[in-house]
């Protein structure tokens, strides 16, 4: 697919100086260098700054924020000839937190740090993702990506202790039995199922009202990407799927998911769900999922903007996916 580094959190060309990772004496150097940046967290919501939060915040490696961190940072890459840092500085408690927000489908909430720069505010990552640069979206991804597996991988599993973080953030050691623990990456399928001028759409239970997308799964141990797709769609809807092509890639750090879009023929029409699997799925015409994205479908909402989901339906809709 031509277009397909143009989703979001692709096509930023992000230097990531893998070779400054095991040097301690250069990284040294990069975390003293007046140039150097980092970039924040608290609690997965990276810092976006401007009224419209269409940046993200860089500060410098003396900023006061960074008194909240709790581990040291890691070394996301270079740009523009400096080093770029993140910072999870969750230790920073905020005077008050709606806890049940946090634990939706989507956060609205905007948490404001005292020492923060003037109009920035931490906020979750997919409601401004549209709105920043690749270059951008790829470092809020990938520091999101990687403190979620820090957080989640602090002790060993192999022998249970604490493991120590190494390489600049991208290796964590365990110092008991020595095992090396390497970032996940969990590879997920989301495919565009199509029979005819007709598109594959499913809904997970506890989803908002009208939202409807790609059907999607990850893929197991020694399973191809046209298997999981076949595999996927069969289990959920009881759809049967011939010849699967690839298309484009996306990451995903909710928390860590690599995702591979697809696009398949279905070979049969009726749909059987697996209820423990999706709430429900049904077919939709070119134009009904037109009149969804301008907004005139009676129930029919579109896939979220910046989403691989959403990527692959415009440009079917466009005729854009060879």
């Amino acid at each position: 697919m031509r277009l397909a580094e143009t989703v979001t959190f692709g096509g930023s060309g992000l230097d990531r100086a893998a070779h400054l990772r095991g040097n301690a004496e250069a990284l040294d150097a990069a975390m003293k260098a007046p140039e150097s940046r980092t970039i924040l967290l608290w609690r997965s919501k990276p810092l976006f700054g401007g009224e419209g939060r269409d940046h993200v915040v860089r500060v410098p490696m003396d900023h006061p924020m960074l008194q909240d961190a709790s581990a040291p940072p890691v070394l996301l890459g270079l740009g523009d000839g400096a080093a770029v840092f993140a910072h999870d500085i969750s230790r920073w408690q905020p005077v008050e937190v709606d806890e049940n927000a946090m634990g939706g489908f989507f956060d609205p909430t905007e948490q404001v740090h005292p020492a923060a720069p003037e109009h920035s505010a931490f906020c979750e990552l997919r409601g401004v993702m549209t709105r920043i640069s690749a270059r951008d979206a790829e470092l809020a991804a990938t520091a999101k990506a990687i403190m979620s597996w820090h957080r989640s991988h602090r002790f060993c599993a192999r022998c249970g202790k604490e493991s120590e973080m190494i390489m600049a953030g991208w290796q964590r050691s365990c110092p008991s039995c020595k095992t090396q623990h390497f970032p996940r990456t969990d590879p997920v399928v989301i495919m565009l199922i199509t029979r005819g001028n007709k598109v594959l759409m499913g809904r997970s239970h506890g989803w908002p009202e009208g939202m409807y997308s790609l059907l999607a799964g990850f893929v197991e141990p020694g399973e191809t990407i046209e298997a999981a797709v076949r595999r996927e769609t069969a289990e959920e809807t009881g759809i049967e799927v011939g010849a699967v092509e690839y298309l484009a890639s996306q990451p995903w750090p909710y928390p860590s998911s690599l995702m591979f879009g697809c696009r398949g023929e279905a070979l049969s029409e009726e749909i059987e769900i697996d209820p423990a699997e999706i709430e429900t799925a049904q077919w939709f015409t070119r134009e009904e999922i037109a009149d969804a994205f301008a907004g005139r479908h009676p129930f029919l909402k579109p896939a979220r903007k910046g989403a691989i989901a959403h990527f692959i339906l415009w440009n079917w809709l466009a005729d854009r996916l060879d």
